[in-house]
């Protein structure tokens, strides 16, 4: 038996909607000893966190990213 998949013309199909980068979160690794890292993506914070030796880190804290304000500074 296989599944049956949605075809793309049904409304509960999914696809990408944009090739940019998502950027809306920072990830902070949480190490045991109580020291923070912040990461701007979630690619560099599951590096250091598969790259650390096992039990250094407690875990990942997601952040918001505060939306940039437009007008003068």
């Amino acid at each position: 038996m296989s599944p049956e998949l949605i075809p793309p013309n049904d409304p509960r199909y999914f696809s990408q909607t944009s090739d940019g980068l998502y950027d809306r979160h920072s990830y902070k690794i949480v190490y045991t000893s109580g020291k923070t890292k912040i990461y701007d993506s979630w690619d560099q914070a599951q590096g250091a966190w598969f790259q650390s030796p096992s039990g250094w880190m407690s875990h990942i804290e997601v952040i918001d990213k505060k939306k940039k304000e437009k007008g003068f500074s």
